[in-house]
């Protein structure tokens, strides 16, 4: 299996990659902190790049790229951020204009599309059509007659940061810095996977610039991190203390509410809090057995959470 460090683009090639503003909905991922990165390692690699970037979500970005300000949920604004581009980094679609976005892809002649999706889609399938986001956005890109690679991310490290899904953790950086402490239901005995997002942007470099993945479902997984194996490694990072308060469901679930986060994104953080301590051992294995795995996309090991906190220990200082 050929790996992106040993590939590189097609000679002039130009990519295109989209950023929203941060999203709290369930299964959402940091497509600013994500994008830059990727951005920085196509153009490292000799790649052109563009982005399509919502207002807010437009600094940060290497010198090198063609920036755009736009939403990739607007037809109109694809319309002129499409012509030339050979393949696009899709994140931030939603299902009301996925399909004209789409159209619009195809009649530009855009090749390939990697599709920042979300961790667990199919379990949407138990619920009425119309109540789907994720399948509705990875049916239509699959229906579009462009190459695809879909990449279910499961929670990203920098989710903190943007303040994207999921809503354990979201809060750290405040209650951290303030008095050190995290307070938060299954504090205790709760687990979450976690994919730093440098490895992510990694993941979809290789399904960008060669066609390895092409009608591939990516799991971009990491391992299931306990909430006090994640309080530590911050901890460390800091070289202070930082204590734990546990709260009830109803405690975490009012905070969350305060800070603006939907119900849907509250339910499903709660309930893979409870689901991962549970069944462990079974979706640690089940993540051990993804094929490709990361470490065979990217060519190395995956980065851990305690490198993490180390590169964002001004995050909680």
């Amino acid at each position: 299996m050929r790996q992106f460090d040993s590939a590189a683009p097609e000679t002039n090639s130009l990519y295109l990659v989209t950023a929203v503003c941060p999203r709290k909905r369930e299964g959402a991922s940091p497509t600013g902190i994500v994008g830059r990165s990727l951005a920085r390692r196509l153009l490292a690699a000799g790649a052109r790049v563009r982005v399509l970037t919502e207002p807010g979500q437009d600094e940060g970005w290497p010198a090198d790229v063609e920036l755009l300000l736009g939403s990739i949920t607007s037809p109109s604004d694809c319309a002129t951020a499409l012509p030339g581009v050979e393949a696009m980094f899709l994140a931030g679609a939603i299902p009301s204009t996925v399909e004209d976005v789409l159209a619009l892809a195809s009649a530009a002649g855009l090749r390939r599309i990697a599709l920042l999706s979300s961790h667990g889609p199919e379990y949407e399938q138990e619920y009425p059509p119309e109540t789907w986001f994720w399948l509705v956005i990875e049916r239509a890109v699959e229906r579009s007659g462009i190459a695809w690679t879909h990449i279910r991310p499961s929670a990203v490290m920098g989710s903190a940061i943007e303040g994207t899904y999921p809503a354990t953790g979201s809060d750290w950086p405040d209650t951290i810095g303030a008095d050190s402490v995290v307070r938060e239901a299954f504090a205790d005995t709760g687990h979450y996977p976690f994919i730093h997002e440098d490895d992510l942007a990694a993941v979809a470099a290789a399904a960008l610039t060669t066609d390895n993945y092409t009608g591939t479902v990516i799991e971009a997984v990491g391992p299931p991190l306990s909430t006090r194996a994640r309080i530590l490694s911050i901890a460390r990072a800091i070289r202070r203390d930082v204590g734990h308060v546990e709260l009830t469901p109803d405690q975490s679930r009012a905070i969350w509410r305060r800070n603006g986060w939907p119900p849907g994104a509250i339910d499903v953080t709660l309930y893979a809090l409870q689901e991962y301590t549970i069944h462990l051992a079974a979706l640690t294995q089940w993540t051990r057995d993804q094929r490709p795995s990361v470490q065979e996309i990217i060519g190395r090991p995956p980065r851990t959470f305690d490198e993490w906190a180390v590169e964002h220990a001004g995050l909680f200082r």
